[in-house]
């Protein structure tokens, strides 16, 4: 159904001016389009200016996890110093025991006239300390493995790091099971050790 329209009454004896009435809304047009235009550039503006704070936001985070992630590597190396001064530091005081309880034992030896067994029981533990150097030092070589990432992509890179991440996983268990095996036998010998002292005082 189409709406009644009521033609505009025009006053009598008046004199209409189209052209008014078009430059008129040509103005009202314009202004409107002006208008718009203010507001498209004020939200564009904004929407850039989020986009900057975005991205200032997102540089900043960035910055802070880089450094977050120096200080734990820091740390990191730090604390695995530490535990190897520890480590050296208990060889040391190991190898000290031992060789002053070696000292002591051949002094007791020597006064008793045992200075030809005591110079093969020398040789005998020199022997098998060497042996023993050569095993850890093939063992190191078999475990060496060359990097080989030269002329390599992102991706090969990314495997490669996967490989050697999960190759240092490994070794850190089997690394935990030995000191747990070390540590058990230290325990059996020094219990070995305590009977055998006592069996002598008796």
């Amino acid at each position: 159904m189409m709406p009644n329209l009521i033609p505009p009454k025009i006053p009598d004896g008046e004199k209409v001016d189209f052209d008014d009435i078009h430059r008129k809304r040509m103005e009202k047009d314009l202004m409107e389009l002006q208008t718009l235009i203010v507001v498209h550039f004020e939200s564009r503006k904004k929407e850039e200016d989020e986009i900057v704070n975005l991205k200032e936001r997102i540089e900043k985070r960035r910055s802070e996890r880089a450094e977050q992630h120096r200080i734990r590597s820091e740390r990191e190396k730090e604390r695995q110093k530490r535990l190897e001064d520890e480590r050296t530091r208990k060889e040391e005081e190991e190898a000290k025991r031992k060789a002053d309880d070696d000292a002591k034992k051949k002094k007791t030896l020597t006064s008793l006239h045992f200075g030809g067994y005591m110079q093969k029981l020398t040789e005998k533990r020199s022997g098998k300390r060497q042996t023993e150097r050569e095993k850890k030092k093939k063992i190191l070589s078999d475990r060496h493995k060359s990097l080989d990432i030269e002329n390599r992509g992102q991706d090969k890179l990314k495997e490669k790091a996967q490989e050697l991440w999960e190759w240092m996983y490994q070794l850190e268990g089997e690394k935990f099971d030995l000191q747990y095996q070390l540590g058990s036998q230290k325990y059996e010998i020094n219990v070995l050790r305590n009977r055998v002292s006592d069996h002598q005082k008796s």
